[in-house]
């Protein structure tokens, strides 16, 4: 199999070549500039990394690989129309540069274009393809709500919150990594667990966006620490800080969350957090979802060196090492 780095390669060319032919240009400008931002670009990578655990030939899956970043960078665009976002990868958030209307529209071609992707599966694979891929953007969309719901909530439970990033995070990844397993005709048994692989190591990776959130460094973490708790966002962290604290502590935190965003907020909540023990909470959640993924790696039926390439950029994703 290819390195993760090849791969990238391979699919950040794929899209700059994709054509933007059909008018209007107003319409499918703001699709070429939202794909050309970058990324790390995890899915489509993951997807041509599961297809290559089996065959070679990663080329006759790429049209799948561009869906599933399409579909992604989709999501991208109406998340930042419904956040009111200024910016998405240093760049001005299509909103920004067009207006909003022209955001929204251009992302519901965006998802159309996804699907027109998808559809360039081979005959054999190609109701299983659209089925997942269905079935996941259903649930994505169910994760979104439960974060817009969550919004107004005070009692959202640890078990609540998992399950929404596991919709509205993980099960894209997933998808991608079973997506490529079923076009390489694996074995039922092995796509299954490259889902749930896929599935734990998205759990892991967000609750470490969590966690990064608040006790990251800016320069690597690439946006503002504290933000979510600016937000008042009902993360892992805040979950366990209002389940775990005692009267005084509660009091405290909740007295902050109803105090305007400041830089002396993130100093007090970071605080009251550090004093009630979340930072080690999440480490173990975060490793426990991490050795779970990695469970369901080594038990897919494949030789270790076969799957090094794909265990190594799970690791790069992770910020971790072998």
């Amino acid at each position: 199999m290819k390195p993760a780095n090849e791969i990238l390669s391979i699919v950040n060319q794929a899209l700059a070549d994709m054509p933007f032919d059909r008018q209007p240009i107003r319409l499918y400008e703001p699709v070429k500039y939202v794909l050309s931002l970058g990324g790390k670009r995890i899915r489509p990578v993951l997807m041509l990394m599961a297809y290559g655990l089996y065959r070679d030939e990663l080329e006759t899956i790429l049209p799948t690989a561009l869906g599933i970043e399409t579909y992604h960078n989709y999501t991208l665009l109406h998340d930042d129309v419904m956040d009111k976002a200024d910016v998405r990868r240093g760049k001005p958030t299509v909103h920004k540069v067009w207006d909003e209307n022209t955001a929204i529209l251009s992302g519901d071609s965006m998802l159309v274009l996804a699907y027109q992707l998808m559809s360039q599966t081979d005959d054999k694979h190609l109701r299983a393809v659209l089925e997942l891929f269905t079935e996941t953007a259903l649930e994505i969309g169910e994760g979104q709500q439960y974060d817009l719901d969550f919004e107004s909530r005070m009692d959202v439970r640890e078990e609540e919150y998992i399950e929404m990033i596991r919709l509205k995070t993980s099960v894209l990844l997933a998808c991608a990594l079973k997506i490529g397993a079923i076009q390489a005709d694996a074995p039922t048994a092995d796509a299954d667990l490259l889902y749930r692989f896929g599935e734990s190591l998205g759990l892991a990776f967000q609750l470490q966006d969590d966690l990064l959130d608040v006790y990251g460094d800016a320069k690597t973490f690439g946006k503002r620490i504290g933000g979510d708790i600016l937000e008042n966002k009902k993360t892992f962290m805040l979950i366990n800080a209002l389940r775990l604290a005692n009267d005084s502590q509660r009091a405290e935190l909740e007295r902050w969350l109803a105090a305007p965003p400041t830089q002396e907020k993130i100093t007090a909540v970071t605080a009251l957090y550090d004093a009630i023990g979340i930072r080690a909470l999440a480490e173990q959640k975060i490793n426990d979802y991490f050795d779970l993924a990695f469970t369901c790696l080594d038990r897919v039926a494949l030789p270790s060196e076969r799957k090094q390439p794909l265990r190594d950029f799970a690791l790069s994703l992770m910020g971790r090492e072998n």
